[in-house]
């Protein structure tokens, strides 16, 4: 069983600045059976589906959509128990605003998380 725990999300100003948290824990799966880890948003705009925001294939390679590109850092730490992939978002923009959902890549099936919601204000 895979549990994909969220948190970070929240309101603030065009400009600032958020971290975004997932916490991967199972009980029967190792940390190393985890291919990927990432973070999708899907905003509410007309014709906006759910969009791929950055991801880590395994232990460093990264990929990030254009978008975001030099304003976002995707990072991730490993301990026994648990992964945890971060979303570091700095000069957030109002266009930003989403709902940010954890994905993971384990043993080729993949889950998400509850989703957070990011508000960015003009």
């Amino acid at each position: 069983q895979v549990q994909l725990v969220e948190s970070g999300g929240g309101l603030v100003q065009s400009g600032g600045s958020l971290r975004l948290s997932c916490a991967a824990s199972t009980n029967s799966t190792s940390i190393d059976s985890i291919t990927a880890m990432g973070w999708y948003r899907h905003r509410q705009a007309p014709g906006k589906g759910r969009e791929l925001v950055a991801i880590m294939i395994g232990s460093g390679l990264t990929n990030y959509a254009d978008s975001v590109k030099g304003r976002f850092t995707i990072s991730r730490d490993n301990d026994n128990a648990k992964t945890t992939v971060y979303l570091q978002m700095n000069s957030l923009k109002p266009e930003d605003t989403a709902v940010y959902s954890c994905y993971a890549l384990i043993v080729r099936t993949p889950y998400w998380g509850q989703g957070t919601q990011v508000t960015v204000s003009s």
